[in-house]
């Protein structure tokens, strides 16, 4: 499946963005570490029809069948290091916040997910370079699936049986892109808490009954750090607990949104 930059490029809210097309790729966001090494200077932004190691969160390899969307952005910043977490959200939150203007009503997973009717439609990695304890280059990673096979429970745009105006994998990568950069200007101009607030608005799991260590526990948003916050409750007592991603598995709940 052949990706035509020029169908990209012009709905691009950053048109001057280099972008670097492949068929297939071990990795995109090695692939974009690799031109930063070359000299290639971020921003920029690497797509590919397939991947043939891609990666996810914890160490997992990413399914990257031919027909999804595979992209890595590149980004010059200057962020603290352990704001490392803050990439993610905001990346997620852009991305999130847009595809419904085209007629796809995503929502958030925690930490990383993006969902659609209850299952799995994508997902984002994002990976860094520190010097200094500050953040100087990140790569934000994003897979989506348009028509290529997903795993249970994965589904795809194509496969929605919904209207929306999504017509082509350069438009949907088109989105994303321009949801990352939504993401990431939005943080820049307000910050973590006013980012954070609209993240939580679209996440799916808020109000979610969960069970920690055999108690019974609330889940009641995110921290600036993404971990997720739970209310736990005791007679005579409250506590929030703040867990780390990786730490709890939230599923999914595989109905309609």
């Amino acid at each position: 499946m052949s990706i035509d930059p020029r169908k990209i490029q012009i709905q691009l809210q950053k048109p001057e963005l280099p972008l670097h097309i492949f068929d297939t790729v071990t990795s995109t966001n090695q692939v974009v570490w690799d031109l930063l090494a070359e000299g290639n200077p971020f921003p920029l932004m690497a797509i590919a029809s397939q991947q043939t190691a891609g990666r996810g969160q914890w160490g997992r390899n990413w399914v990257s069948a031919v027909g999804g969307l595979y992209l890595s952005i590149g980004l010059k910043l200057q962020i603290t290091a352990q704001n490392a977490p803050h990439l993610t959200l905001f990346s997620a939150w852009g991305i999130a916040e847009n595809l419904p203007r085209y007629g796809l009503p995503v929502k958030l997973k925690w930490p990383n997910d993006l969902i659609l009717q209850g299952r799995k439609l994508g997902g984002i990695k994002s990976e860094t370079r520190i010097q200094q304890e500050t953040i100087t280059h990140c790569v934000i990673g994003v897979g989506i699936n348009w028509c290529n096979q997903t795993p249970d429970p994965g589904i795809t745009i194509q496969s929605y049986d919904k209207p929306h105006n999504i017509d082509s994998l350069e438009t949907l990568a088109a989105i994303t892109t321009n949801g990352v950069f939504r993401g990431y200007d939005h943080y820049l101009s307000n910050g973590i808490d006013n980012l954070l607030r609209n993240y939580i608005e679209i996440l799916d799991s808020v109000g979610r009954k969960v069970i920690i260590e055999g108690m019974t526990g609330t889940i009641i948003g995110v921290s600036t750090q993404g971990e997720l916050k739970v209310s736990l409750q005791a007679p005579g007592s409250k506590t929030t607990l703040k867990l780390p991603p990786g730490t709890l598995s939230l599923g999914y709940s595989q109905g309609e949104t």
